[in-house]
């Protein structure tokens, strides 16, 4: 993907605010404030997040977290049941790395005030799809992520060592011969520039869902760390895999409100419009199959009844146990008129999680020296080809850790990282929601469970247009710099995608519906590809 390196402003470095820091973290979900205070045994920390540091995809986080914490439970079955999960590409060394410290992140987590939800004074687990055991702990019933980042977030304003800046913007890596030296970012609130010079640099940004017009994740995921990375020469990989949720509220004017897979790992099952249970035509685990399979059977379903939507239905389940567990879910459906467990919810997929992403190594190193990346921007090769449910949290606690114990490379001295001058701006007015909305639905259309060679050919085509004239505009404010983030990332998705000619996981190919042995392989993708 031959695209010139560049950076998205052009800016006299030696007139903007300077910030000098041993370790630069940017991000505030689970793998930000994980690396925060990793780094804040070892020296001073800035901790700098794009709006307020609860609004992250980790924020929104219901099911829990999967950790081999139970009586039944063993830290080999559960990185059986990852692998399993991940269509033959994880990568076992690091699954084993994820299921092992992923026990001790979670019991310093318990240490740190995280209450998880108890049942007779002993943690309660439940069960999601794919897992062969109950081993997914959870908090204040489905608001687990939002639990873990506050005990976190309240960690991090009480350490010393730790600048926390909210509404800061990253608009793009400062870097100079391979090594990264911080980032330069945008104070959405005044509209000031900041620079921070780091020793060691952090990604942490989190996902992309809104790449996408239906999406779970929260407004602030629009990619940016993804094209950050790839614009200082990070290398990325398996970009094709997006996870699909396949269970997200689905009425006029509602948002796109995550049903937890919990939901379904207590007794709820999926119906049509007729009240036909379904999944058992599509698989023999039905309802607790691993996520790539349940979003492709409901896509599946709706072809054939031509419906917009299926029901999870939850009658069944215990109104005390719905009231108990799904607080959150509970209230938002009675807002738009579902009163639960006696209405079945009407859900179908949305996008959800990015499995593939800037490759790191055990350790979160990048191969850009002294920049590291944790959580969902990151490719540490534990999900393959479909994400294990409630692994993503785990992931972000175990690599958030490693990355936030780095230390800085030889070469990470403060020095002249300068910016590089831009490309000739075309100099007209841009309609940047415009941009977006075309670029949701272009996405959805063609890069969504299902896609073919023809629908991602004429989707390459139409970025390469669009991104001629919009990466070219310099922007100074943030919904132009998320729009170009987004176009960047989303053609190294599409090109990703068209690459892959096979079925597998998360991505599926209609023109290739079969699983290749010749593509048992990761697929990388870096600025100098050639086209």
């Amino acid at each position: 993907m031959p695209m010139q390196e560049r950076f998205l402003v052009d800016v006299n470095l030696s007139t903007v605010p300077l910030f000098k820091t041993r370790c630069l973290v940017i991000g505030s979900g689970i793998a930000g404030l994980s690396a925060a205070l990793a780094a804040a045994a070892r020296g001073q920390v800035i901790l700098a997040a794009k709006s307020d540091f609860m609004e992250s995809n980790t924020a929104y986080a219901q099911g829990g977290v999967a950790a081999a914490l139970g009586d039944d439970d063993e830290v080999d079955l559960h990185i059986e049941d990852t692998l399993k999960a991940g269509g033959g590409l994880c990568d076992p060394a690091a699954v084993r790395l994820l299921a092992v410290e992923g026990r001790k992140r979670c019991l310093e987590l318990i240490d740190l005030g995280v209450e998880f939800d108890r049942v007779d004074g002993k943690i309660s687990f439940t069960r999601e799809g794919a897992h062969s055991r109950r081993r997914v702990i959870h908090a204040d019933g489905d608001a687990t992520g939002r639990a873990i980042s506050r005990t976190l977030l309240q960690a991090v304003r009480n350490h010393p060592n730790i600048l926390g800046l909210e509404n800061q913007f990253a608009i793009d890596l400062l870097h100079e011969n391979g090594n990264c030296r911080g980032a330069l970012f945008l104070d959405t609130r005044y509209g000031r520039y900041t620079r921070v010079e780091a020793g060691v640099t952090v990604m942490a940004s989190g996902g992309l869902g809104q790449i996408f017009r239906e999406t779970t994740n929260p407004a602030v995921a629009t990619a940016d760390g993804y094209a950050m990375c790839f614009r200082a020469g990070a290398e990325l990989c398996d970009m094709e895999f997006i996870q699909f949720h396949p269970t997200t509220l689905y009425l006029a004017g509602a948002p796109r409100f995550l049903i937890s897979e919990a939901v379904r790992g207590e007794g709820g099952f999926l119906i049509n419009r007729a009240g036909e249970r379904f999944m058992k035509r599509y698989s023999e685990a039905a309802e607790l199959s691993p996520r790539d399979v349940v979003s492709q059977s409901i896509f599946k379903e709706l072809a054939a009844t031509g419906d917009t939507c299926v029901y999870l239905d939850v009658s069944r389940l215990d109104p005390e146990l719905v009231a108990r567990r799904f607080p959150t879910i509970l209230s938002v459906c009675a807002d738009y008129g579902v009163n639960l467990p006696r209405d079945p919810i009407p859900v179908r997929p949305a996008a959800h999680y990015m499995m593939g992403g800037v490759v790191t190594d055990m350790n979160a190193a990048t191969r850009v020296r002294n920049l590291y990346a944790a959580g969902e921007v990151a490719f540490t090769g534990v999900h393959g080809a479909n994400r294990l449910a409630s692994n993503s949290l785990l992931e972000g606690l175990v690599f958030g850790h490693r990355a936030g114990k780095a230390e800085p490379g030889a070469d990470a001295g403060f020095g002249p990282a300068a910016l590089r001058k831009r490309l000739p701006a075309h100099g007209t007015r841009l309609d940047i929601d415009d941009i977006t909305r075309s670029l949701k639905s272009l996405t959805w259309r063609n890069l969504g469970a299902y896609r073919n060679a023809a629908a991602l050919s004429e989707t390459i085509e139409k970025l390469k247009a669009w991104s001629s004239y919009v990466l070219a505009e310099e922007f100074h404010m943030r919904p132009g710099f998320e729009a170009q983030n987004m176009l960047t990332t989303a053609r190294l998705m599409v090109e990703s995608a068209l690459r892959r000619n096979e079925s597998r996981g998360a991505h599926q190919r209609t023109d290739f519906p079969e699983t290749s042995a010749a593509w048992a392989r990761h697929n990388l993708i870096s600025l100098n590809d050639p086209e």
